[in-house]
């Protein structure tokens, strides 16, 4: 017998049982190797400039980088007290659940179609998950939600929500923070709030003790590489996840980089893209309004989703020009739906050609 066979064979004897049925989480890197134009990740289009000093890299990094704390605290209008720096949000996500859920034992609440790693991480952890689908306008469920208190622990809510870009209304919200007020903490998920400001909740942390706000600097920060997030929530429920992060969750060269970025200059920077990005993904959609699609949701985030009959048929001709964008159609009330995300000039306009193209062979075909 092999060593491989073996392994395997070990590995099916040994892992556990929560992990036995688990599909990993299907990332823009694992679903495609290769690519000229990446619209599916929503990645920001810019890279940025920053500068290194290698001369603590023999040294373990801070847990908390003070640096990185103040800017960040600065930045969210917060106190230091009230955040934690992760790898990034997704780190984020999985202290909350190990930290406030029992494996075994316990359960969260998400409200697809929405971000995947909730239930991931989860399900990784052997944690419980129930569901309340937001309604055909994307609107929370309010009687859905409330039905599970004393059920959950966690309540998962993206806002502006991904992959539909949708934000949520801000009494529903409150509504939510108050129902589960003795039972749950209530996570908005504001990965995506540089491109609606006006949406945030951070300034809310004072009025809610079981609020907590998910951060990263992936996408409007242009920063996915470096793999930096923040949660933050009032001071005990940080203390609380303190016990479970690693040792040294930052390392030395992310810190530096994020506090460049969280600098005066960075956050002028930040505006002056957010603000581009904004204008592009207007135009987007003013050409797709053009073609035999259908738009989804809403823009509040640095993508756009939309409908599609001929979903696979376009999807393919566009991965064999190089071009990715995103499938969300396995995702509740999204059939046939695919999701763009704003991309460079030069990306942009590959992308609405191609699909001018597409949908006029279609036409001609017809």
């Amino acid at each position: 017998m092999g060593a491989e066979l073996s392994a395997q064979i070990l590995v099916d004897a040994l892992i556990a049982d929560n992990l036995k049925g688990l599909k990993p989480y299907e990332s823009a890197r694992r679903l495609f190797s290769g690519g000229q134009d990446w619209l599916n990740a929503n990645e920001s289009p810019y890279a940025n400039e920053y500068e290194l000093d290698d001369s603590r890299f023999n040294r373990y990094p801070d847990c908390q980088p003070p640096a990185v704390i103040e800017g960040y605290a600065r930045y969210a209008g917060v106190s230091k007290d009230q955040l934690i720096c992760t790898r990034g949000a997704d780190e984020g996500i999985e202290l909350l659940i190990r930290t406030f859920c029992t494996p075994g034992k316990d359960s969260v609440l998400i409200c697809p179609p929405t971000y995947g790693m909730y239930a991931i991480s989860a399900e990784t952890c052997n944690v419980g998950i129930e569901r309340a689908p937001l309604k055909a306008d994307f609107s929370l469920d309010l009687d859905a939600i409330f039905a599970f208190k004393g059920i959950v622990n966690l309540v998962f809510i993206c806002s502006p929500n991904n992959p539909t870009g949708t934000v949520v209304n801000k009494d529903d919200l409150r509504q939510v923070l108050e129902h589960f007020g003795d039972s749950a903490l209530v996570v908005v998920d504001e990965a995506y709030i540089e491109f609606d400001l006006a949406s945030q909740w951070a300034s809310e942390l004072g009025n809610y003790a079981n609020l907590v706000i998910l951060r990263t600097l992936s996408k409007a920060f242009a920063l996915a590489g470096i793999r930096c997030g923040f949660t933050l929530a009032n001071a005990p429920v940080i203390a609380a996840l303190m016990k479970t992060i690693a040792p040294y969750p930052i390392p030395e060269p992310v810190a530096q980089i994020a506090t460049q970025a969280l600098s005066n200059d960075g956050l002028r920077r930040l505006a002056t893209q957010v603000q581009s990005i904004n204008a592009d993904k207007a135009g987007i959609k003013a050409a797709l309004a053009l073609l035999p699609v259908e738009l989804v949701g809403d823009d509040k985030g640095n993508f756009i989703l939309f409908r599609t009959p001929l979903k696979q048929a376009l999807m393919d001709n566009l991965v064999s020009q190089g071009i990715l964008i995103r499938d969300q159609s396995k995702q509740l009330n999204l059939e046939n739906c695919l999701r763009i995300t704003v991309g460079s000039d030069e990306q942009n306009a590959r992308l609405l050609a191609a699909m001018a193209c597409f949908f006029a062979a279609q036409e001609q075909a017809s």
